[in-house]
Parts: C-alpha cells; structure tokens; sequence
C-alpha cells in the first residue's frame, strides 16, 4: 500500500460527502417551493382562521430555516419604547410616524414591506441568496463549545471557567461553566464509556415532526419508553429519572422543579429510553438486509449460471430486469401491499415497534431487494466467465483423462492378478461379458491417446 493512501481516500470521501450535501441543499432551496414545508405542520392548520397569527408564523418559520430575514414594526419599536407602554401602543398604529420610519428604513435596505391583514401593522422580509444560505449553514456546521458560549443578560454573573470534577453518577468528567454543554467530556458505564461534547455537529432544526429539536439529537436519541432508575441529583434530591446526566444543557429560566434537582442552569437534559435511536435502527436493518442480500443473490447467481438458458436463469433475469428497470418506490410499494394484504404484515414500522419481528421483515426486504438483483446478475455473469476459461476446460478434460487412465490401470492390474489364481479363482473372478467387452471398448480407443501422450502404460485392446 502506498504511503499516504489511507488518508487520501479519507480525504476524498469527505470531499465527496461535502459536495453532495451541497449539491442537495442547493436544490431543496431552489427548486422546492417553500410553501410545500406546511403540508405535515400542523400548527399551520390550526391557524387557518387567524390570519395575522398565521402569517406571523409563515415567515417565522422561513426565517429559521434560512429563506429569508423578517422583522416586524414590533421588534423595531422594542429600540425605542419599553414593552407595554401607551407610547409602544401608539408606535404600532398603521398611521403612526414610527411605522413610516420603519417602512422608509427597511425599504431602503432592499427589504419588501408589506402589512397584516387584521391589525394593518408593518412587518419586512428580504429573501437570502442560496449561496449566502449555504456559506451560513456551512459556517456554522462544527460548533466548538468554550466559555463563551452562553450569553445570558438574565444572569451576567455567570462563571466562566472549566475544572475537573465528577458526574452525579461517579464518572470522572471536565465540566464547564458559561458553555452550552456542562459535561465536556464525561465517563460513565454506556458505550463508549468515554464521551465528549467538546466538539458537535450542528446539521440545523428538525422540521415539522420534531419542531424546536435539533435534527442531529432527533437522529441519535434512543426512542420508546423511558427508562428510570433510582439517582441522587446534585441538590441532593432523591427519586426515580431516566435522566441522562451526560446531556446537561444552559437553561436560561428554571422552574421550580428545576431549581430543587439543579445547582445552576444546567437544567435541560435528554432520557434514557428502551429502544435504539433511529440511526441504530436503521443500522440494524442494514446489516440483516445486507445478510439476505448474500444469501439469496450468491447461490441463486451461481444456480443461473450452471443453468445457464434454463427456467431458473430466465426466471432469475425476469427479476433482475424488473428490479433494474422499474422505480425503486414503485416495487417497494408493491411488496408493501403484498405483504400487508396476503401475511398481515405491516406498512408502518412503528406500528408493533422494534420489539415485534413482523415490524422488520418488510424494510428488510426492500432494502435488500436491489443488492439481491446486482448480486444476482454479477455473480451469473462472473461465473458464467469462469466456466468459459481455458483453465476449467483444461481441468475437465483433464479430470476425464484421469478416469480413463485409472480405469485402465486398474484393470491391467487384475488381469495380472488373475495369471497367479487357480482357473476356478480366475474363472470366479472374470466379469460378465458385457463389462469384459465394455473395457476392451474402451481401452482400444485409448491406445493411441496414451501412446500418443508418453504414458508407460501402453494397452493393445486386451488388458495387456
């Protein structure tokens, strides 16, 4: 191996990785028309007859997936009067000077205003190039966690340092003060015992199911019911809690139960659940389908091509042909609903859960339904290669020399067997005539091959 080529490869795959994340993300933002987010959210359909709100929640919605910046004549009147006051009330009149100056400000930016259809009050948008998207959510895809990273007006006293200490479990850990995880790196009795949030992926929020989640957490939490177990917090509190101490993150207002559990504002935090996160799932369902996908496609593929033209090679390429040319959600779903209508199976994976079988065997078998037809069709075509060599001719021509050479030897050497017998031993011994006259066939034709070949054994047609 060349020196270097593990970490070329390396580098190549994460170039590769990179380029189709920007190829996709170039895509969903200008080909897909935004509007189509709203189809599964359903806080948007319970706004339908609120319109303000509604609109409200359009554009905020966008803002924080990246289309486009928003501000409201609300936020620009927040710089000036204090919440609640006749002043701030009077700002927000559709007629008032405060809304024309923020109307003139924002226009002048390049912004599009436009106003409420309830309240006639002012609001501004201006979209985001894709490419200034893409740079911002590359920018911001690593995050390093430091001191700095919580900026909390509501508590400016907070301390900001990194010391050694321990988790409430017993595991030695380096915990942080004024950055957005406490345990930075943390031991405990889960794999891979050593854990560390020094370092995260930021891959933006989960949108709609899991709203306000970030998509990596939603990927890589366990699911299911949550399991408990006895555990001291740090206030010295007592109970049952599927906490996960590990997951501690800055809170910035606590409630009361938060403030009997916690000694600061490392109040958020995930559970341990009995189930395996989508990503583990999803893991899982790989492996048995690559399983499958060699256990049916190299025999079957060995079985075409030692049938080669025969009903189980047609038949095998019928299959291969259909999984190649037809769409792979169309089959899909065809084994979907042969599935669910002759065995009961069913469509939806959460249906019974991970913990029943039946749940598993139809994602198993569409994943593995292409990788059976590749195998499928490169096996045939690499043993039907095979099989054509010089070198299988060779070795069967051989092996049928070999039968013949052997054949003969052993009957020579019981005719000279038989020259030492009594004639009642050598008359008991002599074979039926149809056999005697079978290898004298046989060895005539044989003669000139041997003699021809070098061999020792030199026959004249009659065991001699």
């Amino acid at each position: 191996m060349k020196k270097g080529y593990v970490l070329k490869r390396l580098l190549r795959s994460i170039v590769s990785i990179l380029l189709i994340m920007f190829v996709v993300f170039i895509l969903v933002f200008t080909l897909v028309p935004r509007e189509n987010i709203f189809f599964e959210d359903g806080t948007y359909k319970k706004l339908s007859g609120k319109p303000d709100e509604k609109t409200n929640y359009v554009y905020n919605t966008w803002m924080k997936l990246g289309y486009l910046d928003y501000v409201k004549i609300n936020d620009y009147c927040l710089e000036l009067y204090e919440a609640g006051s006749p002043e701030m009330q009077t700002a927000l009149d559709p007629d008032s000077k405060e809304t024309a100056d923020f109307v003139a400000l924002y226009e002048s930016k390049g912004y599009t205003v436009d106003y409420f259809t309830i309240s006639g009050r002012a609001y501004a948008y201006k979209d985001i190039p894709v490419i200034q998207q893409l740079w911002k959510w590359v920018s911001n895809i690593v995050r390093i966690d430091t001191v700095n990273s919580v900026q909390d007006p509501n508590n400016p006293d907070l301390e900001r340092k990194v010391y050694f200490g321990r988790t409430p479990t017993g595991g030695l850990a380096l915990i942080g003060s004024g950055t957005y995880h406490k345990y930075l790196l943390y031991t405990d009795s889960q794999f891979p015992f050593i854990h560390q949030n020094f370092i995260t992926l930021n891959m933006g929020e989960s949108y709609p199911t899991y709203q306000g989640l970030e998509a990596l957490s939603v990927m890589f939490s366990s699911q299911g019911t949550e399991v408990k177990r006895d555990v001291t917090f740090e206030t010295g509190e007592t109970g049952s809690s599927a906490i996960n101490f590990g997951s501690l993150t800055y809170k910035e207002n606590l409630d009361r139960m938060d403030k009997k559990k916690f000694v600061d504002h490392y109040a958020n935090y995930t559970t341990f659940k009995d189930q395996s996160s989508m990503v583990g799932t999803s893991f899982t369902m790989g492996i048995f389908a690559l399983l499958l996908a060699y256990g049916i496609g190299l025999p079957v593929g060995v079985a075409m091509a030692r049938n080669k033209d025969g009903l189980i090679d047609k038949l095998g390429m019928l299959f291969i042909i259909f999984i190649t040319s037809v769409p792979s959600l169309a089959y899909i779903y065809i084994f979907r609903y042969l599935g669910t209508t002759l065995f009961g199976l069913p469509s939806v994976f959460t249906t019974f859960g991970p913990g029943d079988i039946r749940s598993w065997i139809l994602p198993i078998i569409s994943l593995s339904l292409p990788s059976i037809s590749s195998l499928m069709l490169w096996i045939r075509r690499y043993v039907v290669d095979q099989m054509n060599s010089d070198y299988v001719k060779f070795a069967k021509a051989k092996r049928r020399h070999h039968y013949r050479s052997h054949l003969l030897r052993r009957r020579h050497g019981q005719n000279a067997a038989q020259r030492h017998q009594p004639v009642q031993q050598r008359d008991h011994h002599r074979p039926h005539l149809p056999v005697l006259h079978h290898l004298r066939g046989v060895c005539a034709a044989g003669r000139y091959h041997h003699h021809q070949s070098g061999s020792p054994y030199i026959f004249d047609g009659q065991g001699r």
